[in-house]
């Protein structure tokens, strides 16, 4: 049985580029690779987003319309 059985697997994490809202009442950000345009807007707030790095998940973006 596999009842309580964790993932052995290891999470895999680096610095990855993330755009945060600047908005000091949203808390929304996006990684780089899916972003919708050059420099995004908040799609919560619509507020302006700046570029930073987290240590964050590793996940790829396959689709066909990333910019």
């Amino acid at each position: 049985m596999a009842f309580g059985r964790r993932n052995e697997e290891e999470v895999k994490l680096e610095d990855t580029k993330i755009w945060v809202c600047t908005s000091d009442k949203c808390k929304c950000w996006i990684r780089d690779n899916f972003k919708s345009s050059d420099v995004p807007l908040c799609p919560i707030c619509k507020s302006e987003m700046t570029l930073t790095t987290r240590q964050l998940q590793v996940v790829p973006n396959h689709s066909k319309n990333f910019m």
